[in-house]
């Protein structure tokens, strides 16, 4: 085989294998640190909008209610367990948690998934919340007050494993809502989604 032939292959075999780290890239990491696309079919649900889900989910004692939006099959959401059991085992008590699995073709049920992630709230299949709550992407934090008002719906924070303290935005809006505060101001980061689309949920 001529020389030129063989450093052409070569070559050739460096640009695939580049291509694949490339694209091995993209799919386990860019691809997360864009924002959500918006579906055309959205409807914004704004802060302070009532929302009702006591027929899906009943507090107890009259609490808040934070909804952790949650897909098994998505990289961010996995990533982002640990950090909400710590919220619902510090904040367990004053506020009712619960996670909504959203995702399709999987047989997961309610044990499984609580087996596997070691969950001790209630965990919810009703894919009608996430359109109730105005939220199209995974994970996101909802908040809902007492009156049963949108509080807070968002990012847990700007890093992905959620280590960044300074960005605990869903712990924020926690502390604001317990302290009684109408208002708690937070960046575009925490109120733009970030993380895997909703499964059918195409812009």
């Amino acid at each position: 085989m001529p020389a030129t032939l063989k450093k052409v292959i070569a070559i050739a075999a460096l640009a695939v294998t580049f291509c694949c780290i490339g694209i091995l890239f993209w799919y386990s990491e860019w691809q997360y640190s864009l924002p959500t696309p918006v579906p055309q079919q959205y409807l914004t649900v704004k802060k302070g909008e009532l929302i009702n889900i006591t027929a899906k989910f009943n507090p107890q004692k009259n609490e808040p209610v934070f909804l952790h939006f949650f897909n098994p099959d998505c990289p961010c959401s996995r990533f982002n367990m640990p950090h909400f059991k710590e919220l619902a085992k510090t904040y367990g008590g004053k506020i009712s948690f619960a996670v909504v699995v959203i995702t399709t073709g999987k047989n997961y049920t309610e044990e499984s998934i609580r087996k596997k992630y070691g969950i001790t709230v209630p965990v919810l299949f009703d894919t009608s919340l996430a359109a109730t709550c105005g939220v199209y992407s995974t994970p996101q934090a909802v908040l809902i007050n007492t009156d049963q008002s949108l509080y807070y719906r968002g990012n847990y924070n700007k890093s992905r494993y959620c280590t960044d303290k300074k960005s605990n935005y869903a712990q924020m809006a926690i502390d604001g809502l317990l302290a009684s505060k109408q208002e708690v101001v937070f960046n575009q980061y925490a109120l733009t989604a970030y993380g895997c689309s909703l499964p059918n949920c195409k812009k």
